[in-house]
């Protein structure tokens, strides 16, 4: 793991739109949060001030403090009395089952697309899928993590189920990827990123076998490959 972490920088932070909303700036500082949260450039365990995850961002401290408390309403960090905010502890069984229910809604969702999303709405994911490559070909590990969810509730947003879009991002949100530094420095995470342009063709294609097929090894890599801690 890069000694400062990969994100939004004091220029000007560039903050994701997950999901295809509108999001405020505040919701915007908690998606970078839970992106952080999930590579593991927040560990488990460790408390952090509201002031130094502000300057380690690139941002003020003030919508970090209420990112945290937000994050800590959903039980991803505990808040520490005069210190900061502590990083939660996922167990494996716990990630078992995240990954498990991740699968019985996006497989089936993502394959009932191929036949009824217009043309237009999948090839408009097509810049977020570019960018997950892009960010792993250069390390960006909150950047690939951001384009990813951007891009996967995007495409689950297009079933018109937004509470279907609403459980996975909670389920994504509590995922742990601490795999992904190896995969970087493996030069390995481009591969997996290219993923994301060959479900969209497959989704485009109409050929619902493939779209299964792509993202059951998509999710499979979840608790594989992207989760190994060496």
């Amino acid at each position: 793991m890069p000694a400062q972490p990969s994100g939004p920088s004091a220029a000007g932070p560039a903050l994701p739109v997950v999901g295809g909303k509108r999001s405020s700036y505040r919701e915007r500082v908690a998606d970078a949060l839970r992106a952080a949260l999930v590579t593991g450039e927040l560990r488990p365990g460790e408390v952090y001030s509201a002031p130094a995850l502000a300057t380690r961002f690139g941002v003020s401290a003030t919508p970090v403090r209420e990112a945290m408390l937000d994050l800590a309403k959903e039980g991803l960090v505990d808040a520490v009395p005069n210190k900061g905010f502590r990083v939660t502890e996922v167990s494996e069984r716990q990630l078992d089952e995240y990954t498990h229910v991740r699968a019985l809604i996006e497989i089936p969702t993502t394959v009932a697309l191929a036949g009824a999303a217009p043309r237009d709405a999948l090839e408009a994911l097509r810049p977020a899928a570019r960018k997950i490559v892009t960010a792993a070909a250069a390390g960006d590990l909150i950047a690939y993590v951001e384009a990813d969810t951007r891009f996967h509730l995007g495409l689950l947003a297009l079933s018109g189920n937004a509470h279907l879009v609403d459980v996975v991002a909670d389920l994504r949100g509590r995922s742990r990827l601490y795999g992904l530094t190896a995969l970087v420095e493996a030069g390995r995470l481009t591969a997996s990123a290219q993923e994301h342009l060959d479900l969209l063709d497959a989704l485009v294609a109409h050929d619902g076998p493939a779209v299964r097929a792509v993202m059951t090894r998509h999710l499979g890599h979840v608790r594989g490959q992207w989760a190994a801690q060496g």
